[in-house]
């Protein structure tokens, strides 16, 4: 089978598409038949050896992924095979982008009957990083205001969607590009950052998602009201610069039960996939250029495996 696999660390040009055995599940296992993987920043960090999980090389990349079940491995009773599926691989987020994957039964769950292959391949990361900001650590109440830093993003997208379907009041920050794009996501008010600067207008915020991290993260300290909460996934290294908020910082897990609660708003259609560019397992290095900042469409940058 045909796999991304870097066997050194470096840039985008270490990745090679090679030829490996097709695996076959432990316990608690399914082998997946891969429709389609998804392209993310932390597959970056992987590539470069700065990640605190992955293993070192040789591997292949990759952690989000839909697809068909091949095969079961001992103690696996959920699925079967011939099930439609998505989730991610491991807790190391490796392996997903290749022809056929393994991936922990705990970290999979049914594909959402309203999603294509490709569409729920874009879902699991950063959709449960976004659930887990707003309802597991934030956890606002009805008529809460929620401020969202970097909305339009992959986890901001989601972020937005789950707030509105939940009611709360939305102040999303965003360029000029993308003010259209996040009111249709369901966003309240709309900040363009490069007309107006936040920390001059948003008071009395419950809560801020903080997607961006850096001064941007540091300032939004000032929008929220004593007592609030600033969550971010962006970086460990910095303060609250003021005793009487909290802050959060986690990494995104993601589990069947989270997987199933998202799945239930896929398949309402009261949240949608945000697929942006979408390209064949041979162009995976086009894919790592596009995390880097080359052109590429909004949404979740796509490898699609099979039609």
């Amino acid at each position: 089978m045909k796999a991304a696999r870097i066997h050194r660390f470096g840039p985008p040009d270490v990745i090679i598409v090679e030829d490996i055995p097709r695996p076959s599940p432990a316990a608690r296992e399914v082998l997946v038949r891969v429709a389609a993987a998804g392209v993310g920043p932390w597959d970056a960090l992987i590539r470069e050896g700065k990640s605190k999980v992955s293993p070192p090389p040789p591997l292949t990349l990759g952690s989000d992924l839909s697809g068909v079940v091949e095969a079961i491995g001992s103690g696996v009773n959920q699925f079967k095979t011939g099930d439609e599926i998505y989730g991610v691989t491991n807790p190391q987020f490796v392996g997903a982008q290749a022809e056929y994957a393994l991936a922990a039964a705990d970290m999979i769950s049914s594909k959402p009957a309203r999603l294509s292959s490709l569409e729920a391949a874009s879902v699991p990361v950063v959709a449960v990083t976004a659930w887990q900001m707003l309802f597991e650590h934030a956890r606002p109440e009805a008529g809460h205001r929620v401020m969202i830093l970097g909305a339009a993003g992959n986890v901001g997208a989601y972020a937005v969607q789950f707030a509105a379907n939940a009611g709360f009041h939305i102040i999303a920050v965003v360029g000029s590009k993308d003010v259209q794009h996040v009111r249709s996501l369901g966003a309240t008010d709309v900040i363009d950052y490069g007309v107006t600067d936040f920390a001059d207008i948003a008071r009395s915020v419950d809560v801020v998602i903080d997607t961006v991290g850096g001064d941007t993260r540091d300032r939004a300290f000032g929008a929220l009201k004593p007592g609030g909460i600033l969550v971010t996934v962006v970086s460990t290294a910095f303060v609250p610069t003021r005793p009487d908020v909290r802050s959060a910082f986690f990494y995104a897990e993601v589990t069947a039960a989270r997987l199933g609660a998202i799945s239930k708003l896929l398949d309402r259609g009261e949240v949608l996939p945000q697929v942006g560019s979408v390209l064949p397992l041979a162009d995976v290095r086009s894919a790592h250029a596009m995390l880097a900042g080359a052109p590429h469409s909004r949404g979740k940058i796509m490898l699609e495996l099979t039609t």
